[in-house]
C-alpha cells in the first residue's frame, strides 16, 4: 500500500517524467549546436581585414602597421586575413579619408591615424580635414613613447641652447606631420630657431638627407630603429646623433640628455601649453576603425589589439625590430582622443598663439 503522501505527488512526477521525455531531442539538438555559433565570429571566418597604412613603405608606420597585421588576426574571433594596402598622401588624410568615407563600416579595416588629427580638429588648423575624430572606433594606441628631436653628430645643433642661436634645418614629410607641428611649438614657446623643410616622404629619406648634410636633423619617435645595431655610438665611439629634446607626457629614461619639453616651461602659461602637446605627442601609435561599426565587433577588435599587445611571438618580433611597445587600451585611447578635441577654449588659444 502507497504511502499518502507519495499518492498525492506521484501523477505530477509522472507528468514531469513525460515532459523531459518530449524535450529531451530538443535539448539534444542545442547541445549539439556547433561551438562556433557567435555572430562576431561568424562574421570573420573566411573575411579579409584591410590594414590601410598612411605611408609609404620603410616608415614607422609602415613598419608598426605591418607587425600589427601578422599578429592581430590571431586572436580576432574567426581568424580573418589581413591585407597590409600603403595609401601615403596629405599627411594621413588619403588613408583617414578611405576608412571614414569610402571603405564599408563593418569591423574589416583598420588604420594608424596620424597622431596630430586631434589636435588639428581642436585648433581648427586644417581646413582639409572633415571628420570628427571623435566618431571614429579606437581600438588602441600600440605605444605612447616620446618622441624626440634629435640632428646628425656633424651638426653643430647639439642642445636646445644652440638652437636658440643658430638656424637649425629639420626634415619633415610634410608641415602638417607631427614632427612639423611639435617643432613649430617649440619654436613659439622657447625661441628655438628650427627651419621646416618638407617633402621627405619616409625616414629613411630623411636619414639619408641627414648623411648627405641636406639636413641637420628629424624628429622620431623610435629612436632605437635609428641606431646601428642597437648602439648609440659609432666605431668610433662617439654618439650617432644630438638628442635636442623630447616631446610626450613622461621623458624616455633610455636618453636622459634629451630634456622633457614639458620640463623647460617657465611659466604657467607655458606649463599648459607643454602639457597639452603631451598629450597629444603620447598619441604614438593609435589604431581605429571606422563610424558606426557594430558595437560587438568594435568589442572584439579591441580585445584583440589588447592580447595581441601582450602576446610574447609579438613582443619578441617587436623586440627583434627595436620596435617600442607601451600599448594603450581602446576605451582609454578614445577617452584621450575626446580630451584633446574638447580642451578648455583658453588652453586650445594659447596653443594656436603657440604655432603662429
Amino acid at each position: 500500500m502507497r504511502h499518502p503522501i507519495l499518492r498525492q505527488f506521484l501523477p505530477n512526477m509522472t507528468l514531469m517524467v513525460r515532459c523531459l521525455a518530449l524535450a529531451a531531442p530538443l535539448i539534444a539538438a542545442f547541445v549539439a549546436l556547433p561551438a562556433w555559433a557567435d555572430p562576431v565570429e561568424d562574421f570573420y571566418r573566411g573575411k579579409q581585414i584591410r590594414i590601410v597604412i598612411r605611408a609609404a613603405p620603410g616608415g614607422n608606420y609602415d613598419l608598426y602597421s605591418r607587425l600589427l597585421a601578422r599578429h592581430i588576426v590571431r586572436f580576432i574571433p574567426g581568424h580573418p586575413t589581413a591585407i597590409p594596402v600603403n595609401m601615403p598622401g596629405g599627411s594621413g588624410l588619403t588613408a583617414l579619408n578611405y576608412v571614414a568615407d569610402v571603405h564599408p563600416r563593418d569591423g574589416t579595416v583598420l588604420a594608424m591615424v596620424t597622431q596630430t588629427f586631434p589636435l588639428e580638429q581642436a585648433l581648427a588648423l586644417n581646413d582639409k580635414l572633415k571628420i570628427d575624430i571623435r566618431a571614429l572606433n579606437w581600438i588602441g594606441n600600440m605605444s605612447d613613447a616620446t618622441s624626440v628631436l634629435l640632428t646628425s653628430r656633424a651638426s653643430a645643433t647639439r642642445t636646445i641652447e644652440d638652437a636658440k642661436r643658430r638656424e637649425t634645418i629639420i626634415g619633415v614629410p610634410s608641415l602638417a606631420d607631427a614632427s612639423a607641428w611639435l617643432t613649430l611649438i617649440t619654436n613659439g614657446t622657447l625661441g628655438t630657431r628650427f627651419k621646416l623643410v618638407p617633402g621627405y616622404t619616409s625616414g629613411p629619406n630623411m636619414n639619408l638627407a641627414m648623411e648627405r648634410g641636406e639636413i641637420d636633423g628629424r624628429g622620431t619617435s623610435n629612436p632605437k630603429a635609428m641606431f646601428a645595431g642597437g648602439s648609440e655610438r659609432g666605431a668610433d665611439g662617439r654618439p650617432l646623433f644630438n638628442l635636442i629634446v623630447q616631446w610626450g607626457l613622461k621623458p624616455n629614461t633610455d636618453y636622459p640628455e634629451a630634456p622633457l619639453l614639458s620640463d623647460l616651461a617657465t611659466s604657467p602659461e607655458q606649463k599648459v601649453v607643454f602639457d597639452f602637446v603631451g598629450r597629444v605627442a603620447s598619441l604614438a601609435r593609435p589604431i581605429a576603425t571606422n563610424a558606426a561599426v557594430p558595437p560587438e565587433r568594435v568589442a572584439a577588435l579591441r580585445r584583440a589589439f589588447d592580447a595581441t599587445m601582450k602576446d610574447p611571438e609579438f613582443r619578441a618580433e617587436a623586440e627583434r625590430q627595436l620596435m617600442e611597445i607601451t600599448p594603450m587600451a581602446g576605451e582609454g585611447l578614445a577617452q584621450l582622443v575626446t580630451d584633446i578635441v574638447n580642451a578648455p577654449a583658453s588652453v586650445i588659444e594659447q596653443v594656436r598663439r603657440a604655432v603662429r
